[in-house]
């Protein structure tokens, strides 16, 4: 009796459990025709500021019901590496093309400008701006040739005209972090070869309006422009006087002036 109480029970289970499958299965059918089926979307894992840039820190991958996958949203955590956020992005919102774009100059510099300052490139080449080793968020200071007694050089002198100037872009390249191009960010934050950006001409300087008629002065004039890097956290402004050649040459000065000073008796009795 007991037997067949437990053979019975055992077929009722497998019918209920039959019937329970058969009922999900349904459902799940009905689900997908109605939704469609779970595709992969990548999603913020935290909130990003315009601006930010994007890295595997800040993203992550869920799936959701077709129906429910926002036009343009990414499907693939790599393919947002290293863009920039073109709005504010809130925790758990999917990621879609409009809301990123690439660094460069549509990443919006004129955001990057700090009120009461104005932006200005300068032309360089690696002898002006440190091999090009320059980018971003770097603050330089800026040095000049003053020729102005027509390429004497006795009176020539070095000035150094600008100090802790605050470098927006190189090139098109206006992000204030370093590009972690073809690079993926874990726990940890890897080295980079800084030679990899180097390809640019120009360096993009926040100045205040009277030193950018300075620094036009000085291009248009054609003396050259030179950038010398200093480290971030140096706030000190040096007083630094103009250097001639005098001061190159230390104690073979006075055999300089002296061969100028002969020079100019010789012009004056030619005269």
């Amino acid at each position: 009796m007991n037997s067949r109480a437990f053979t019975l029970s055992l077929v009722i289970a497998l019918i209920a459990v039959f019937m329970v499958n058969s009922y999900i299965e349904g459902r799940e059918a009905a689900f997908k025709e109605e939704y469609g089926n779970m595709v992969p979307v990548v999603i913020a894992k935290k909130d990003i500021n315009e601006l930010e840039l994007i890295d595997d820190r800040k993203v992550q991958m869920i799936t959701v019901p077709k129906k429910y996958r926002m036009n343009g949203a990414f499907d693939k955590q790599e393919n947002l590496y290293n863009t920039i956020a073109a709005v504010p992005i809130k925790k758990g919102e999917q990621i879609t093309k409009p809301r990123v774009t690439y660094p460069g100059a549509r990443s919006g510099l004129s955001r990057q400008v700090s009120i009461g300052k104005r932006a200005l490139s300068v032309q360089v080449n690696e002898s002006q701006a440190v091999s090009k080793l320059i980018k971003p968020g770097d603050r330089v200071d800026v040095l000049t040739l003053v020729d102005f007694a027509g390429g004497k050089k006795e009176r020539m002198k070095v000035k150094t005209v600008l100090q802790d100037v605050y470098v927006l872009a190189t090139g098109l390249n206006v992000t204030k972090e370093i590009p972690l191009v073809g690079m993926k960010v874990d726990k940890e934050v890897r080295k980079m070869n800084l030679n990899n950006y180097t390809n640019f001409n120009a360096v993009t300087l926040e100045l205040a309006p009277y030193e950018v008629q300075k620094m036009i002065f000085l291009i248009t004039a054609g003396s050259g422009i030179y950038l010398s890097l200093r480290n971030n956290d140096d706030k000190t402004i040096e007083r630094i006087s103009g250097t001639r050649l005098y001061d190159v040459l230390g104690e073979d000065a006075q055999d300089a002036k002296a061969y100028f000073a002969e020079q100019a008796a010789q012009r004056k009795k030619s005269r």
